[in-house]
C-alpha cells in the first residue's frame, strides 16, 4: 500500500460512516465529485468494488463491508493523531456545523455564541435551523441541539440545561382587553397563539400541569406558526396567550411587558441536549465546544 491511498481510505470510510458522497464531503470540506473520484482510485488500486452506487443511494459490498471493519480502526486513530497535532499548532480549528430549531438559538446559543468564538477564533460556526429533528449524519452536521426527549437513541447525548420550564403569557394589554383565563378548561374562550409541526402538520397539545399530572390541551385561536421562535413576539403584540420557554420571556415577566398566565399549570420538561453520532473520538472543535458549554454551567457535560 502507497501513502497516498490514505486519502482514499479517509474517503471511503467517511462516506460509509456518513452514508452518501454529499454528506462526506461536507465533513472532509471538499467536492462530493473529488471524494467519490478518490474512492474510486482507491477501488482501482485494490482491484475490487467497495460501494454499491446508484443515483439515490451508496451501500457497501461484501468485499468493502470486511474492509471497513479492518481499515475503521485505523482511520480514527489516525484522525485522532492529527486533530491532537492540531491542538498544539493552534488548537481547534474548522467548521463546527450545528443544527437546531430558532428557540433553541433564540433562548440558549445566543448569549453563549460570542463568548465562544472569542475563544476559539480559528473556528467557524455553521448553524442550520430546523423545527424538527433532523438526520444530522445524512445532512452532514457535526451536532445538532434539541430537547432531551427529542434526541434519538443512536446517538450520544450530552446535557446542556438540567430542564426547561414552559409557561403561559399574554401582553398586559391582552389582559385589560380579554380578561385572564382562571382554569385550564377557561383557556377555551381565549385567543392563543398556536404552532404547527411541518413534519406531520399536527398543531401541537399544550403540555400542561392539573392536578400534579401532565396533561394535553387543545387550544384555539386566530394565530398559526411553525417558527417556535415567533411565539413570543405574538404574545407581546397582544395577539393572545402563548405557551413558550421560561427563559424565553423571563426578562419581559420581569419588566411587566408580559404577565403570567395560570402559573400553577405550567410544565417542566427534559433540559436541551447536544447530540452527535456515536464514534471512539470526538473532533476537536466540538469538544471545544461541549467543554464551554459544560463551563458555562459550571460543570463538565462529558464527566
Amino acid at each position: 500500500m502507497k501513502l497516498t491511498q490514505l486519502d482514499g481510505l479517509l474517503a471511503f470510510a467517511t462516506v460509509a460512516e456518513r452514508g452518501n458522497f454529499t454528506a462526506a464531503a461536507a465533513l472532509l470540506e471538499v467536492t462530493p465529485s473529488a471524494v467519490s473520484q478518490t474512492v474510486r482510485q482507491l477501488e482501482e488500486r485494490l482491484g475490487v468494488r467497495l460501494l454499491h452506487r446508484t443515483t439515490r443511494s451508496v451501500r457497501l459490498t461484501e468485499a468493502g463491508e470486511q474492509f471497513l471493519a479492518r481499515v475503521a480502526p485505523a482511520v480514527a486513530e489516525l484522525t485522532q493523531a492529527a486533530a491532537e497535532l492540531d491542538g498544539f499548532r493552534s488548537g481547534a480549528t474548522g467548521v463546527l456545523r450545528l443544527n437546531m430549531a430558532n428557540i433553541v438559538y433564540a433562548v440558549w446559543l445566543r448569549p453563549l455564541l460570542p463568548g465562544f468564538l472569542a475563544r476559539h477564533p480559528a473556528i467557524t460556526v455553521e448553524l442550520g435551523f430546523d423545527e424538527g429533528f433532523v438526520d444530522i449524519v445524512a445532512s452532514g452536521f457535526d451536532a445538532g441541539v434539541r430537547l432531551g426527549e427529542s434526541v434519538q437513541l443512536d446517538m450520544v447525548a450530552v446535557p446542556l440545561t438540567r430542564q426547561e420550564r414552559l409557561c403561559m403569557v399574554a401582553a398586559p394589554d391582552y389582559a385589560t382587553r380579554r380578561g385572564l383565563p382562571r382554569t385550564i378548561e377557561e383557556l377555551q374562550q381565549h385567543d392563543c397563539i398556536r404552532y404547527r409541526f411541518r413534519k406531520n402538520n399536527a398543531i401541537y397539545r399544550w403540555e400542561l400541569m392539573r392536578d400534579g399530572r401532565l396533561v394535553d390541551v387543545e387550544v384555539d385561536g386566530p394565530l398559526i406558526v411553525t417558527n417556535s421562535a415567533s411565539m413570543a413576539d405574538a404574545a407581546r403584540d397582544g395577539i393572545g396567550i402563548s405557551h413558550v420557554f421560561l427563559r424565553q420571556v423571563d426578562a419581559d415577566l420581569a419588566a411587566g411587558s408580559l404577565v403570567p398566565v395560570l402559573p400553577q399549570c405550567w410544565s417542566t420538561q427534559p433540559g436541551f441536549h447536544l447530540y452527535y453520532p456515536t464514534r471512539r473520538h470526538l473532533p476537536a472543535k466540538l469538544r471545544a465546544f461541549i467543554d464551554y458549554c459544560g463551563e458555562q454551567l459550571g460543570e463538565n457535560p462529558l464527566a
